[in-house]
């Protein structure tokens, strides 16, 4: 069994040394070792860094906190009593409609794969967002990562000053969602994978970050900062520290990328498309950092898809604003060569009731639920999985978090079954039971 090793103190993964044959020898042919007195020029040869960045994976989560409902997004049921007043329209995928308020997802729906068919076993949010982020079931006393510290590790960057897993929150907020961001997201992998979260104005943040000292007083506390954590990771052989000390080192490195996270500094043309809400924005965002080498961006927005009151006038409102953002986000990474290394998916922790409670909203509903994943990995223009006339059952392809999770790996080129190297714990893999992944839709 392969496994996915947690590096000893004062030793480097198997990973780190890790470098593709064919790469290596254009960056050869190419000229770059014109100087056998260092390796720099491999790394700054043009055709070399091209063919790295292309051999790159990516990955975009738009977190849809709160749990959107699949009968006003991917799985209407027009006519039924759980359709709700608004209709559905045809794709371009013959016989596959989709609600009414998504016609940009519609046009492009041959670039897109839903499943349709989702069943998992949470009904509440903490709970369920652990789950979806996670993977798999909780082993009490155990703390597993998350999919973004996971994809951190196994296909972050070594020496870029752009974090491995950037969280994008614009809305702070969100009740559970609020007490799972407070939470252990990196697990056993430690702070060197946790995510690196901002919300509201990230330019602000980041330019006083780095303006906040004099230089030479800035430089003076960086040497003796790192002279104490060097001295102290020596003495304690502390992988903590270590891990501590990489993610601090990270969080300065981001200085350098600030005009990155500002939107003000993209063209006014490409913020109109999007839309001016703040997820729209940040998904904006997301698409720069990815074109400038980030491997994971999670965008989220509080938890305004959870509508037990009044749901169909805040999915009208919510809904549309999804659709574009995802219209242009595909559009944009496939026009500028990116889909095809990015795997991009749109989904919350589980979906809405087939039926309206006493306020006019839906409630929780993870029996059968829908989510969005295209790019990287997979083919184009499937929906597989079905419910049943009025969407309260599963009656194809049942799938859950752990099937979902093989897919994401297998997408993203790594082995689901991979187990973790964790001297003196139990046994754990990256996806638990074997799960299958959802072959209708992988490449």
């Amino acid at each position: 069994m392969n496994r996915a090793t947690i590096t000893p103190p004062g030793q480097c993964r198997p990973d780190d040394h890790r470098l593709h044959r064919r790469l290596f020898l254009k960056g050869l042919t190419g000229g770059a070792l014109a100087s056998t007195a260092s390796f720099a020029g491999l790394f700054g040869n043009p055709l070399f860094a091209s063919e790295t960045k292309r051999a790159q994976k990516h990955c975009i989560l738009l977190w849809l906190c709160g749990a959107p409902s699949q009968f006003e997004t991917w799985d209407p049921k027009p006519g039924r009593p759980s359709g709700g007043p608004f209709g559905s329209i045809p794709t371009r995928l013959p016989g596959v409609h989709f609600s009414s308020l998504m016609p940009r997802c519609a046009g492009i729906a041959d670039k897109l794969n839903v499943v349709r068919s989702m069943k998992t076993s949470q009904p509440e949010h903490l709970q369920a967002i652990n789950l979806m982020q996670r993977g798999n079931p909780d082993r009490a006393g155990f703390t597993r990562p998350t999919l973004g510290s996971v994809l951190s590790q196994a296909v972050g960057q070594l020496d870029s000053p752009l974090p491995n897993f950037i969280f994008l929150d614009p809305i702070p907020g969100g009740n559970e969602f609020e007490a799972f961001k407070a939470g252990n997201w990196s697990g056993w992998l430690g702070a060197k994978h946790a995510p690196v979260r901002f919300g509201g104005d990230y330019s602000r943040f980041l330019h006083e970050a780095s303006d906040a000292l004099p230089q030479h007083d800035g430089e003076s506390r960086e040497t003796l900062r790192r002279f104490l954590t060097t001295k102290f990771e020596r003495e304690r052989n502390s992988q903590i520290a270590s891990s501590q000390n990489a993610a601090f080192e990270q969080l300065k490195g981001i200085a350098a990328c600030a005009d990155l996270f500002d939107v003000d500094k993209l063209p006014a043309k490409d913020r109109e498309r999007y839309g001016p809400g703040s997820f729209a924005q940040h998904a904006l965002i997301a698409r720069r950092l990815v074109e400038n080498g980030a491997p994971f961006v999670m965008v989220a927005n509080g938890m305004n898809w959870d509508n037990h009151i009044l749901q169909h006038e805040i999915h009208q409102m919510l809904v549309p604003e999804l659709d574009r953002v995802l219209f242009h986000l595909i559009s944009d990474l496939e026009e500028c060569g990116l889909l095809d290394s990015t795997l991009v998916i749109a989904m919350g922790e589980f979906g809405r009731t087939p039926w309206m409670n006493a306020a006019r909203g839906r409630d929780h509903y993870p029996d059968a639920w829908s989510l969005m994943m295209t790019g990287c990995g997979l083919t184009r223009g499937v929906v597989t999985g079905a419910t049943d006339v009025d969407g309260v059952d599963v009656i194809e392809k049942p799938y859950n978090e752990q099937n979902l999770f093989a897919t994401i790996f297998t997408a993203l080129g790594l082995s689901p079954y991979e187990e973790y190297d964790l001297p003196g714990m139990p046994t754990f893999h990256r996806v638990e039971d074997e799960a299958a992944p959802i072959h209708e839709i992988l490449a």
